[in-house]
């Protein structure tokens, strides 16, 4: 094996943590990476990892080897990739994750753009609301929106979205429609259960400026945002969603905004990636391509 190719699949190795993790990324068999690292560490004298049933971790020199190897590759993809930016070559694996609430056909067709306008990248797309291991999973980039806990994580702000309180016609004559915050006491909502701390996510509001949280009266509490969205729909209660995640609704009458005088401030939106260093070119391309295309995915939620 080449001894590029080699510390490319060294620094995937050192990322990830796993033989098998590695393999899969780079879409090779488990053995061939333990034979290419053990060649490796043959020809370079030391032992880079250590290795047990659960984990592979690196050596003091594959700490050290590991810094160099960063610099080196990092530097080869700014050279190999400072004259192509148009797509005609540009190739290789792409996996981001988004949020449920983009998982619209807006954003796929937009997606389909950057799939035409990229033809040698093969995209891998996962949709899910929880805190993804970008390292761990294998993850080159991931949507979020709403603040970010700290984390290692390089984060690009793109955009806002906008929030909408809404709920099923059937739900509000039953119930009647609140027209003032303190009238929400007396009716019950679908709350969103946070699956990175277990917590039930509060609404916000804007009152003269200033946010207010507030946690309904659960009429049921789900963990997913699509199951959400039909619970409002299924007139359950009110729901808070982004606007993207609710248009067709309140296009066809089965959700109506409410308290649109204290909608809440648009929620930030923002591109997660792991590390600022030796960005593969198709994940440069793409955080470049989104950067420009985001504000037009859906113009009348996204900002």
């Amino acid at each position: 094996m080449q001894l590029l190719q080699s510390m490319q699949l060294f620094a995937r190795l050192a990322e990830l943590g796993s033989f098998t993790k590695a393999a899969e990324s780079l879409d090779i068999g488990r053995p061939q990476v333990t034979r290419y690292i053990q060649e490796l560490e043959s020809s370079l004298g030391v032992r880079l990892f250590q290795r047990t049933t659960r984990k592979v971790t690196l050596t003091a020199e594959g700490e050290r080897f590991y810094e160099r190897v960063q610099e080196i590759l990092g530097s080869i993809s700014a050279a190999t990739s400072m004259f192509d930016r148009t797509g005609a070559t540009l190739g290789g694996r792409l996996r981001i994750d988004i949020p449920t609430a983009f998982a619209q056909v807006e954003f796929m067709t937009s997606l389909k753009e950057f799939t035409t306008d990229f033809p040698g990248v093969s995209m891998v797309l996962g949709v899910t609301d929880r805190t993804v291991d970008l390292v761990g999973e294998g993850i080159d980039c991931a949507l979020r929106i709403g603040e970010l806990p700290d984390s290692s994580l390089i984060a690009r702000p793109i955009g806002m979205a906008t929030m909408v309180t809404c709920a099923a016609p059937t739900y509000l004559s039953e119930h009647g429609e609140p027209t003032n915050l303190d009238e929400l006491v007396a009716h019950r909502g679908v709350n969103f259960l946070s699956g990175q701390n277990n917590r039930t996510l509060p609404w916000h509001f804007s009152v003269k400026g200033h946010d207010q949280a507030f946690i309904s009266n659960p009429g049921i509490t789900v963990t997913e945002s699509n199951a959400y969205v039909q619970c409002g729909v299924a007139s359950f209660g009110i729901i808070q969603a982004p606007g993207i995640a609710v248009s067709q609704y309140l296009a066809s009458g089965a959700l109506v905004e409410i308290l649109q005088p204290y909608r809440p401030q648009p929620r930030p939106v923002s591109l997660l990636y792991p590390s600022r260093t030796h960005l593969a070119p198709q994940v440069e391309a793409f955080i470049v391509w989104l950067q420009g295309r985001f504000p037009t995915l859906h113009s009348a939620w996204l900002e």
